[in-house]
Parts: C-alpha cells; sequence; structure tokens
C-alpha cells in the first residue's frame, strides 16, 4: 500500500514556497503602489504626517523584502524586515488612520509562519 502522503521535509518546503510567493506578491504590489505615486497612497501617508519620503521608504523596503523573500539564502532575513514594515503599519492603522488592521495581523502571522519555518536558519549566520 503506497502512501499518498508527502515526506515532511518536501511538504515543508512546498508550504514555505507558497508562503514566499504570496508574501513577495502582497509586498511587491503594496511597494507599487507607493513608488508609482498612486494618490490613495499619497493621502495616506499625507495623514500619517511624516512626509512622502517615508512612503519612499517604505515603498523601498518593500521591494526589497518582496524581491529577498524568495531568495532562500536571505528569505527569513527579508521576512524578518517585512515583519517590522508590517508591524509599522499595524501600529499606524490603530493609532494614526483608524483603519482596517486585520489585514496587517493576518499578514504578521504569515511572515511568522515563514520565520517560523526557516527557524533552522539562525543558527547559520554566525
Amino acid at each position: 500500500m503506497t502512501s499518498a502522503v508527502l515526506p515532511a521535509s518536501r511538504s515543508k518546503t512546498i508550504a514555505l514556497w507558497i508562503l514566499r510567493v504570496l508574501m513577495a506578491a502582497l509586498f511587491l504590489f503594496a511597494s507599487y503602489m507607493k513608488l508609482s505615486g498612486n494618490p490613495m497612497m499619497v493621502d495616506e501617508f499625507n495623514t500619517i504626517g511624516l512626509g512622502q519620503w517615508f512612503r519612499y521608504f517604505t515603498g523601498a523596503l518593500e521591494l526589497a523584502g518582496g524581491i529577498a523573500i524568495l531568495v532562500p539564502s536571505v528569505s527569513v532575513f527579508a521576512a524578518l524586515v517585512l515583519l517590522a514594515v508590517d508591524v509599522g503599519a499595524f501600529v499606524t492603522q490603530i493609532a494614526v488612520l483608524h483603519g482596517d488592521w486585520i489585514h496587517t495581523v493576518v499578514i504578521g502571522a504569515i511572515l511568522g509562519a515563514v520565520i517560523y519555518l526557516q527557524r533552522d536558519r539562525f543558527g547559520s549566520w554566525g
């Protein structure tokens, strides 16, 4: 009798790649919206009050992280950077924009899963 279950390491690899691609797509789109000067993003960053330089800075972090999360050797570091951006978005949604914050929690949970699935890489940075 053959088992249709994938080996744990293969399942983990597939799940990790699905999450990486999902996060890359999301953050690359968010970066595009910020860096292209989308009026909604310009207005949102005006409301935040830190200036448009912060929109460019956030967009650049999202662009770099969105690309780097697809590179296995730096994926966990990219996920940490993107998680920091996401935490900032959460705080901003709660404290300043008073908008929908639940998406930041979902994104944070997915990034947390990406980091957790690669936790063995933390020991190889020494």
